[in-house]
């Protein structure tokens, strides 16, 4: 942690029991940091500050956990805050490289004590991510103030104004609230753990009146420093009408400022077909490729830089978008914020 005290002045790190509590815990001087890795859960979940850890048990709590899926109304971490701020990477129920998936590997290589090491790999994550803040300075995550994951995967909580965001492990800024706040982020799978996370808002305008689709799109992104190609794109509600859909994504390496971005239709034979019907039951005119999807903005929010970009079609002319159909966009001056100003 931070404050000043050099990293060779923590005092424990260490599997400690507060009241039968299992906790790994890192103190700092006499108590005047503490940091609870996972905290436990069962028995302790819903219990008053007396009897688990709380912001009161040291000058400034913070807690990161990693494992607070139920099973059978249980969890191996606790799962309601319990510090000053509490980080839940990915969520906190489950880490990647942990998933039950993998549990037969684990068998394969540990033998029926994989399931084990299964549990182990998501609540010991925790620590890691810990060590992670202290071997990689020049890769430390940042977490933002979320009320839940499903809003912070809409990339709705990029935000670091008043103090929204922290950093995560031995660098947080250490700042005394009186209420608890809970901050997400998502994860690597192994260290470093940290990705850059981006806010991405498009307007959709759907021309089949009426007609609600569900279309997988594919996006590309060209940075300064490094390309980032064919992430997939999953929108939780589907396109009816003007919709304007919000989604996080989340990149392993910096690729420095976003220059363009190719947004892509996955479209299928099946697609293809629906288009085609409905050009010849509904007179267009002629030339024209009958009704698709309009995408004229993309607009961008880097969390990491708090950057806030505006790509437009390269194609000014052209703004349709069709099923198999890629577009180029491009940064471009953001005219509604401007008379937003005026």
């Amino acid at each position: 942690m931070t404050s000043g005290v050099s990293k060779n002045k923590i005092k424990h790190f260490s599997q400690n029991s507060k009241r039968n509590a299992h906790l790994y815990c890192i103190t700092i001087g006499l108590f005047a940091l503490v940091a609870g890795l996972d905290p436990a859960g069962p028995l302790f979940e819903g219990m008053s500050p007396t009897d688990r850890l709380s912001p009161d048990d040291a000058n400034f709590v913070d807690a990161i956990h990693t494992f607070t899926k139920q099973h059978m109304g249980l969890s191996v971490g606790i799962k309601q805050p319990v510090a000053h701020f509490d980080f839940y990477p990915n969520g906190g129920t489950f880490q990647p490289g942990c998933h039950l998936m993998h549990v037969y590997n684990h068998i394969a290589q540990y033998g029926i004590t994989g399931i084990t090491q299964t549990v182990k790999c998501a609540h010991e994550r925790s620590v890691h991510l810990f060590i992670d803040s202290l071997l990689h300075n020049d890769k430390q995550s940042t977490a933002y103030w979320c009320n839940d994951i499903n809003t912070f995967d809409r990339g709705l909580c990029l935000s670091c104004r008043k103090n929204r965001c922290n950093t995560l492990g031995y660098n947080i800024r250490e700042e005394p609230l009186p209420k608890s706040r809970r901050l997400f982020l998502k994860t690597r799978a192994r260290m470093p753990f940290k990705v850059y996370h981006y806010q991405f808002k498009i307007h959709f305008i759907n021309e089949i009146q009426g007609k609600k689709i569900d279309p997988t799109f594919t996006m590309s992104l060209t940075g300064t420093k490094e390309d980032a190609k064919n992430l997939p794109i999953t929108l939780v509600e589907g396109i009816n009408g003007n919709k304007t859909s919000s989604f996080l994504i989340t990149l392993d390496t910096d690729i420095g400022e976003l220059l363009m971005i190719k947004f892509k239709w996955e479209g299928t034979a099946v697609w293809k077909n629906i288009w085609d019907k409905f050009q010849t039951i509904i007179p267009w005119t002629k030339g024209n490729r009958g009704p698709g999807l309009i995408v004229k903005t993309i607009r961008v929010k880097a969390g990491e830089t708090q950057q806030k970009m505006t790509f437009c079609s390269q194609s000014i002319d052209n703004v349709h978008l069709y099923p198999a159909q890629e577009k180029t966009f491009v940064r471009c001056e953001d005219r509604f914020r401007q008379q937003e100003r005026k």
